[in-house]
């Protein structure tokens, strides 16, 4: 699924999209995104070692997660956090990277889903965590 088949279903937009790529295999969502190094989020994150905001990493997992919520998230319904757990942070990503995503919703008791992901750059594992988001109406 390409970023305009992503749009479809969910409400990002713009610099807030960022996922490029995703697919479905097995119960699980595989999400991608190249970092370029113009990204907003890199400007002041840090100017003479740019490296992806934590904050924006774990976004990126929620974002793959909300693609196998395809079915539940209708027009005008809005996917928001609700929590973050057992974040785990282990190798920076940076400009030229290729961030791969890896996300299962573990569990859930309508309009909330618990969800656990990672993310990695070549196989390095970089950051892990479970988190948790309601699926709002109008």
């Amino acid at each position: 699924m390409n970023q305009e088949e992503i749009k479809k279903i969910l409400p990002h937009r713009d610099n807030m999209l960022l996922i490029e790529e995703v697919y479905e295999k097995d119960g699980a969502a595989f999400g991608k995104y190249c970092v370029r190094g113009d990204e907003w989020f890199l400007q002041g994150h840090f100017p003479e070692n740019p490296i992806v905001p934590g904050v924006i990493l774990c976004e990126m997992l929620a974002q793959s997660a909300c693609v196998l919520l395809k079915d539940k998230i209708a027009a005008g319904s809005l996917p928001l956090f609700t929590g973050l757990d057992s974040v785990r942070f282990r190798t920076s990503v940076k400009p030229g990277d290729t961030f791969e995503t890896e996300c299962r919703i573990v569990r859930a008791k309508p309009p909330f889903y618990f969800a656990e992901g990672k993310g990695s750059v070549a196989g390095t594992l970089c950051v892990k965590a479970e988190f948790s988001f309601a699926v709002t109406g109008d």
